[in-house]
């Protein structure tokens, strides 16, 4: 019995020591989406597009995603979000409406988890999104380049 304790005291220690890394308290390490408009603002002088990582609780190509290609690029300094499907977590929308997170995938009509999306401050689109896991040889090369036509879709607007 009192191994057990140890291990649990040993996840606590570790849930607060996420919670020390996350403080947004996203176990996932992505900050979730609470007010598009302002991220995208936020993202727009730093003249990069908002990405938005749209997730699935559970999905395994979800956190593939996360760890190896979107984890580095928001330690690096640009600006990505999570939206979780079937969340009820509530957010503000580009208009400043209250919904949640799972109403906001129905509405930009996302039926596949993991998929990145690329937004300019007014919440258009401004690359092809990339829908699914794709090869993990190539995810990040389709990434770069999908970053870089945002990039230069942000300068010409």
């Amino acid at each position: 019995m009192p191994a057990r304790r140890v291990d649990l005291g040993r996840r606590s220690c570790l849930v607060a020591a996420l919670s020390a890394v996350a403080p947004w308290g996203h176990a996932a390490g992505l900050p979730p989406a609470r007010n598009l408009a302002a991220e995208a603002d936020l993202a727009r002088q730093r003249g990069q597009p908002l990405l938005v990582m749209v997730s699935l609780q559970g999905c395994v190509y979800c956190e593939r995603v996360r760890r190896s290609e979107l984890m580095p690029r928001l330690q690096a300094g640009q600006p990505i979000v999570q939206v979780d499907m079937r969340s009820a977590q509530m957010l503000l929308d580009w208009q400043g409406r209250s919904l949640s997170h799972d109403e906001l995938v129905r509405r930009w009509k996302v039926g596949l988890a993991p998929t990145v999306l690329f937004f300019g401050p007014t919440g258009r689109e401004l690359a092809e999104r990339m829908e699914g896991a794709y090869s993990s040889d190539f995810y990040g090369a389709y990434l770069d380049e999908r970053l870089e036509q945002s990039r230069q879709r942000l300068l010409t607007r």
